[in-house]
């Protein structure tokens, strides 16, 4: 008689071909939760790196065109907002009294380009939710299938010994055990994901505030200076009638 092997490369090849596909499907889900893993931690730790230098070039900035030129060469969110800002800007300079107008309009594009990073940031995320939420089910299809199998083949050769079914039950239960070790992973870095995700998220909600801050200032100091020339405009006018009065 062979002897029967119970290592899971043994298991694998003794399956039956509907219990073979769900453990080849578990461990394609397996390998893609880590892949999704190492490359979404590669890029969210570049996004953190770029955000943190932009957030530092914004914060010593001091007018928003100093915002552009310093965010320039950083690849990120940061210069998009900026541009933003600075695009809607030039598109109101005809109408200069509009301040409060200009800033809602700035808050509104602002708010859809952070809301599309966020999107973006999330992308790829969501297959590992799948992949936890469903592995340990079909897992579970691949045991019963398993069972079932092993139990019409006990019917078929009326034997009752434990010996006949024990090697197609384990078979089974090795498609369940590859469906946890899809699902728990998947789980564990779906929430670790979620968490970094978060975290830059809310860097870019503070790129939304330090480039709203610096239109501000820009349109305080325009207001400023506004207020100056008509100053000086109505002491050039005071003085030109009193000059004339002579």
């Amino acid at each position: 008689m062979t002897p029967i092997s119970f290592s899971p490369w043994g298991m694998f090849l003794n399956a039956g071909p509907v219990v073979r596909c769900v453990m080849i499907l578990l461990a394609a889900a397996s390998l893609l939760t880590w892949t999704i893993f190492i490359a979404k931690s590669a890029e969210l730790l570049r996004v953190r790196h770029k955000l943190s230098k932009a957030e530092k070039a914004l914060e010593e900035a001091n007018t928003l065109d100093l915002g552009e030129e310093w965010t320039r060469e950083n690849a990120s969110i940061a210069h998009t907002l900026v541009m933003a800002a600075e695009t809607e800007r030039r598109r109101s300079a005809d109408i200069p009294d509009d301040g409060e107008g200009l800033k809602e309009r700035i808050v509104l594009h602002l708010e859809r380009l952070e809301a599309a990073e966020g999107r973006r940031l999330v992308r790829g995320t969501g297959v590992l939710a799948t992949i936890g939420a469903t592995s340990p089910f079909i897992g579970l299809f691949g045991t019963v299938w398993g069972i079932m199998t092993s139990f019409t083949g006990i019917a078929a050769s009326r034997a009752t010994s434990l010996a006949v079914v024990a090697p197609g039950i384990a078979e089974a239960l090795l498609a369940t055990a590859l469906g946890l070790v899809a699902a728990i992973p998947a789980v564990v870095i779906y929430n670790h994901l979620a968490r970094q995700t978060a975290s830059c998220r809310a860097q870019v909600a503070d790129l939304t505030a330090l480039v709203m801050r610096l239109v501000s200032r820009d349109l305080g100091r325009t207001q400023m200076r506004m207020g100056q020339d008509n100053i000086v405009r109505l002491a050039q006018q005071r003085h030109d009638a009193l000059a004339a009065a002579e």
